[in-house]
């Protein structure tokens, strides 16, 4: 019974970072990876608790950005801004799903480890500071104005982020400034790129880990904790990440990625 309640507690301290982490740039999912491998946590096979409790994140940007989502589906069949905002979704999610789809179990059996999540989270912070350093002025480019073409070139970008530690967020957001997004506008763009990417990842997860997940009820009660907590978290998160990135731009997140990847280094190879 008490290794049951610890198990919970667990999985809502994961669901916490989760909230916390998916929207920033300092990577969610290498977070977790690390956690859940220290914490010696019981998770399901194949990364899937991972990946699932990452739905609870994504689901709070729905609710909190509900209108622009009601707004686009309910204008697609007369309103072009509508059509062209939606199918700009759909462009700037495709190379992740393709890419993710061909090296799903190579990034999985091959990158989900803390040696390689420690480089990505230096080379990652190193980069921001880098690119910081060299952006220019602030543009005004709105997130209706995205071209086409922005858009397939931010989904490039954002299907970098599946090397674990990246972070998808980052890898977006950079992306979209680099394009001449304003800082709110890309960092918007990044929650709803973020939708039907990690939905579509953890149906694929489900259906390939489905066997191992049904043999157990345990597994279900954690993954829906975490979610759970990850939700509350990141409806919290979502409210203050634009204005403090607008206003203070990424060089924290870079410099705390680069101290926690030095630390993962030293704490795994010892």
């Amino acid at each position: 019974m008490a290794s049951m309640i610890l198990d919970y507690l667990t999985a809502l301290f994961l669901g916490f970072i989760e909230g916390l982490t998916e929207f920033i740039p300092v990577s969610s999912t290498g977070h977790l990876i690390l956690l859940v491998e220290g914490l010696h946590f019981p998770t399901p096979p194949g990364g899937v608790f991972e990946v699932f409790i990452q739905i609870g994140a994504i689901l709070a940007v729905m609710v909190l950005y509900r209108q622009k989502i009601i707004q686009t589906v309910c204008g697609i069949p007369r309103d072009r801004t509508a059509q062209r905002f939606a199918l700009n979704v759909i462009i700037g999610t495709l190379p992740a799903l393709l890419l993710g789809a061909l090296l799903h179990d190579f990034i999985k059996h091959g990158l989900y480890n803390p040696t390689v999540i420690a480089g990505a989270l230096i080379g990652g912070g190193v980069f921001i500071l880098l690119f910081e350093k060299k952006l220019g002025p602030a543009v005004t480019v709105r997130i209706d104005d995205i071209t086409a073409k922005q858009a397939l070139l931010i989904g490039v970008a954002q299907s970098v982020a599946l090397v674990p530690g990246i972070s998808r967020s980052g890898a977006t957001i950079m992306g979209s400034l680099g394009l001449g997004l304003s800082r709110a506008a890309a960092t918007e763009f990044s929650f709803f790129l973020a939708m039907p990417v990690m939905f579509c990842a953890v149906a694929y997860d489900l259906y390939k880990n489905w066997d191992a997940l049904i043999s157990s009820s345990d597994y279900i009660g954690l993954m829906l904790a975490g979610l759970l907590a990850a939700f509350v978290t990141a409806m919290i998160v979502v409210k203050t990440v634009v204005g403090f990135i607008a206003k203070h731009g990424f060089w924290a997140f870079a410099w705390y990625r680069i101290v926690l990847g030095v630390i993962v280094l030293f704490i795994f190879s010892a």
